[in-house]
């Protein structure tokens, strides 16, 4: 906008040339610049005027047109278009491998109070304390003769109970539609399922979404409407995992131990068939997190992947394995046995005097930490720790639970010649009960690495393979011996050749050193030797042992005993042809017919 002046030189410089007064000029010009400024304000006014005007009369125009619609057409039902694809907007089921329900979805109702249209408080608090005991019915009158307008009654209830509230017949007790997550096995598997809580919450609706296990690694999957109700097939057998669930509890019970995990995992494909941890809890009413004590006390915590442990003596069979593949030994070498190794103010020692020397085979069988402390010396520290951390031993485990995040393996920061003996032999290296199975596993298949995982029939990549066919061959046969003549005597089922290690660890003090009464007791095995198909794992948490005279706590007597069971139990459920072996004839002669 160009701005007249209000004094302009040329006409002021003609006013003083004729004698007129420059001043009016100003005084002209202020009032013509008043005009101009007045004239647009009117006509700005006047177009808001018009615009606010038109939109009323628009806006009364559609009243009446939809008044006049209603008023003059038939009351009809809405139609769903019959064209339209519907909308799946329930989270996706979950399944076992054999396509068996572990959760699904179940059509419920919230049940709230607006305690202003209530016509009877009393009678609706004392009716409601009945059907659902937890509530406190003082605590309930006090909601409703308060100030509130709107009360929580359940924010899920079974149709039994919806049906006893409605009965009440108090006009203030409402109810909203609500899908609820349903576990119909109850704890089974709960620690792998997790649960699911709600989110965005109000009377008429609520997300899901989960909060642990596979409901929440798989939250965005499950909750996905283009997955058109897809469900999440696992890798784990109901039926096998309710019977491990099942044994791992009576044997925590028998051995009188705090706590239990248990692992049956495929050597070839890294597929979990059953994951256990007790104890355990019912996802459909998923306890609260601890906030004070030993979060491992918790039921909430899963031992089988969270659970860092110093798996004593199961980690022998990796020294030997990889002296062997590096051709420092083969199964026949002597090792040196005794005396023990005095290192550092530290004394390596057995649990029994095993003699001088004793072949490799030997070493494992008898479980001489002695032995395998002179082979990984052999070894030395660096090849020692690059192997263990191809084994998967050193890093997180990849399988699909946020809680594995939570089970980092602890290892020696300084890895000297002491630490290289006694990782050597289980101590001094801590790892979660999964970590062990894969890497039995590996040892298991023949030298390749796998990756354990939850997820059924998904397309992998090849392992790594780690170690010659011929080395895992030797270290499975020494696994056999262990069993049948070594420390797991008690874990050979009949027809099954079971193969495994036994490991026995002092459990670690929180505050630092260990206990003298308190241990980890694991086996860690795998059949049928002959051609090993599955690894099976078994941790107890201070056992005792207490059928003799003497309180007993090595794996030897605690977990081996279970994970036979385990394995007599689930073995023909897997498919596993029972191998009969034929005992040898001696003294009998076979006369030829001539």
């Amino acid at each position: 906008m160009t701005r007249t002046p209000l004094r302009p030189l040329a006409r002021v410089l003609q006013a003083r040339q004729a004698g007129h007064n420059p001043d009016l000029i100003e005084a002209e010009n202020r009032r013509l610049r008043a005009e101009a400024l007045r004239d647009g304000a009117r006509a700005r006014a006047e177009v808001r005027l018009m615009v606010l005007g038109a939109f009323f009369s628009c806006f009364f125009i559609a009243i009446i047109v939809k008044m006049a619609m209603v008023a003059t057409s038939a009351p009809v039902e809405p139609q769903s278009g019959g064209g339209a694809s519907d909308i799946i907007a329930m989270r996706a089921d979950i399944v076992d491998r054999q396509g068996r329900i572990l959760a699904t979805n179940f059509d419920t109702y919230s049940i709230y109070a607006q305690p202003r249209d209530m016509v009877d408080p009393a009678y609706a608090a004392q009716e409601l304390a009945r059907i659902f005991p937890e509530m406190s019915e003082e605590d309930l009158l006090k909601n409703f003769n308060g100030q509130r307008s709107f009360v929580w009654i359940r924010r899920q209830a079974s149709p039994e109970q919806i049906q006893a509230v409605h009965d009440i017949g108090e006009p203030g007790l409402l109810f909203g539609p609500r899908e609820m997550r349903l576990y119909p096995n109850g704890p089974l598997a709960g620690h792998i399922l997790g649960g699911t809580r709600f989110e965005h919450e109000d009377v008429n609706s609520a997300a899901l979404r989960g909060v642990a296990g596979v409901e929440r690694q798989f939250d965005e999957f499950l909750s996905d409407p283009a997955n058109e109700g897809r469900p999440l097939r696992l890798s784990i057998d109901l039926t096998i995992q309710d019977a491990m669930e099942r044994i791992l509890h009576s044997g925590m019970m028998w051995m009188n131990a705090k706590g239990a995990a248990g692992i049956i995992l495929d050597v070839h494909t890294g597929e979990i068939i059953a994951m256990a941890s007790l104890p355990d809890f019912d996802p459909n009413d998923r306890p609260v997190v601890q906030t004070t004590g030993d979060q491992a006390d918790s039921p909430l915590f899963n031992r089988a992947v969270q659970g860092i442990y110093e798996l004593g003596s199961t980690f022998k069979i990796f020294a030997v394995a990889q002296a062997m593949e590096l051709g420092l030994v083969n199964p026949e070498t002597m090792i040196q046995t005794s005396p023990g190794i005095r290192m550092g103010g530290f004394t390596i020692s057995d649990f029994h005097n095993y003699g001088r020397e004793n072949s490799v085979s030997e070493v494992i069988v008898k479980s001489s930490n002695i032995g395998t402390a002179h082979i990984a010396e052999m070894i030395g520290g660096e090849r020692q720790q690059s192997f263990l951390r191809s084994l998967g031993l050193l890093d997180l485990s990849p399988v699909e639970l946020g809680e594995a995040r939570a089970g980092k393996p602890q290892f020696p920061r300084q890895w000297g010649e002491l630490s290289t003996m006694t990782v050597s032999y289980g101590h001094g290296v801590a790892a979660s009960p999964l970590h062990l199975a894969a890497a039995y596993a590996t040892i298991a298949n023949g030298g390749v690495t796998v990756t354990p995982t939850l997820l059924h029939g998904q397309p992998r990549e090849p392992g790594e393979r780690v170690m010659s066919e011929e080395t895992a061959q030797h270290a499975v046969d020494m696994l056999r011996q262990v069993v049948v003549r070594g420390t797991a005597t008690m874990g050979e089922v009949h027809g099954y050749q079971v193969a495994g290690k036994t490991g026995t660890a002092d459990k670690v003090r929180p505050t630092g050193g260990y206990y003298e009464d308190k241990v980890i007791a694991t086996f860690a095995g795998m059949f049928p030797a002959s051609a090993p198909q599955y690894v099976v794992v078994v941790t107890l948490d201070e056992p005792v042992d207490t059928v003799g005279t003497e309180p007993r706590r090595t794996a030897g007597w605690t977990s081996v005993p279970v994970a036979a069971e385990l394995i007599r139990r689930v073995g023909p459920l897997l498919g596993v042809r029972p191998i009969i072996e034929t005992p040898l004839l001696t003294g009998v002669s076979v006369a030829a017919n001539e």
